[in-house]
C-alpha cells in the first residue's frame, strides 16, 4: 500500500489528505471514532500548513509519509515555507477565555494534541517537519 504522497498547497487538496489516511488505516481496523479522531488531527495540521505557512501557494508543496510501527501510527509531515508561521512556538490557549469573549478559532492545535499521543515541529531554517503519533489498539 502506498504510504506517502505529495500535494500543492491549496485547501482543495485536504479531502484528499482524508481519503490517504483514511484508506491507508482502513486495515488496522480501528473504531470508528478513533479513525475520524486521527483524520481530524491530520487535517487540522495539514490545513494550518496549507493556509497559515505557504499562504495556499500551490506552488509549493507538502510531503506526507504515513508509517505503523508497533502498534504505533507516525504521519510526517514537511514542507519548505518560508514563512514566519512557527507552531514549533505553539501556546495553547485559554479555553475558557475563548469562551468568554466569544473568540472562533485558534484551538485547532488544542485539539490536535489532545487527540495524538505525541506531536513534533522541528523547523530547521526553511525547512519544518511535524510528526503526529498516536498508538492504534
Amino acid at each position: 500500500m502506498k504510504n506517502a504522497i505529495r500535494i500543492s498547497c491549496s485547501r482543495h487538496n485536504l479531502k484528499v489528505v482524508r481519503d490517504f489516511v483514511s484508506a491507508y488505516l482502513a486495515t488496522y481496523g480501528l473504531s470508528d471514532l478513533q479513525l475520524n479522531q486521527i483524520i481530524l488531527a491530520v487535517d487540522e495540521v495539514v490545513a494550518n500548513l496549507i493556509i497559515h505557512a505557504n499562504h495556499e501557494d500551490e506552488s509549493q508543496f507538502l510531503d506526507l509519509r504515513l508509517s505503523v510501527e508497533q502498534q504505533v501510527f507516525e504521519i510526517e509531515i514537511q514542507d519548505d515555507s518560508k514563512s514566519s508561521y512557527q507552531p514549533s512556538l505553539y501556546k495553547e490557549p485559554d479555553l475558557q477565555e475563548h469562551i468568554r469573549i466569544g473568540k472562533k478559532g485558534g484551538v485547532g492545535m488544542t485539539l490536535v494534541n489532545r487527540i495524538m499521543d505525541r506531536v513534533e515541529f522541528v523547523t530547521i531554517g526553511s525547512h519544518n517537519v511535524c510528526r503526529l503519533y498516536k498508538r492504534i489498539v
